[in-house]
């Protein structure tokens, strides 16, 4: 299983701070995943992070992962 978590507008939008999925192979593959349970998703912007590190690129997911949609931020 992978758990994955919603922060800030996502956790609004999902009403769910965080789900377990079956496996996936992939951010993409997950991403997909979650705009069809979460129509919501599909304009959002948004930031992943697998395991507390941020991607930008698809990512393999493996089991007992835990992957973060978050809202993008920036530092200053």
């Amino acid at each position: 299983m992978i758990e994955v978590m919603f922060f800030g507008q996502f956790k609004d939008a999902t009403g769910v701070s965080s789900i377990m999925v079956e496996e996936v192979a992939n951010t993409d593959m997950l991403i997909q995943m979650m705009k069809k349970r979460y129509p919501a998703l599909e304009s959002s912007t948004y930031m992943i992070a697998v395991n507390n590190a941020m991607v930008t690129e698809n990512t393999i997911i493996r089991h007992g992962s835990k992957v973060a949609f978050m809202p993008p931020f920036s530092g200053g």
